[in-house]
């Protein structure tokens, strides 16, 4: 049974810095794109960004370009985001996700597993 477990979240002012991470078990990791998303108070859940399974592609939000990164740990059955320059307007419960297709999503749909979350609150 896949599980999705994610961890680092917490309070952090503006412009400062956080990485969360998502250990996976249960599922072959290698051969699953992990993507994050993030769900503010009162709004939709929103694509953040994803790491092809085949290490090759990343694809971000573009609220995000050039202030967070993904990156994949395949020994430790790992994914992380990390996060800089942060914004009041990242706060937000962040969630780690697991699709098979062959090409990045977007839509939150696509996605076959999910971690509970962790919440990001940014202080300006």
């Amino acid at each position: 049974q896949a599980q999705l477990v994610e961890s680092g979240g917490g309070l952090v002012q503006a412009g400062g810095s956080l990485r969360l991470s998502c250990v996976v078990s249960g599922i072959t990791f290698g051969s699953y794109t992990m993507a994050w998303f993030r769900q503010a108070a009162g709004r939709e859940r929103e694509f953040v960004g994803a790491f092809h399974w085949s290490g090759a592609t990343t694809h971000y939000t573009d609220s995000v370009k050039g202030r967070f990164t993904i990156s994949r740990d395949k020994t430790k059955n790992t994914v992380y985001l990390q996060m800089n320059d942060l914004k009041p307007e990242d706060t937000a419960i962040y969630f780690c996700a697991a699709d098979d297709d062959s090409y990045i999503n977007e839509k939150g749909s696509e996605y076959e597993y999910w971690g509970q979350g962790t919440q990001v609150t940014v202080s300006s």
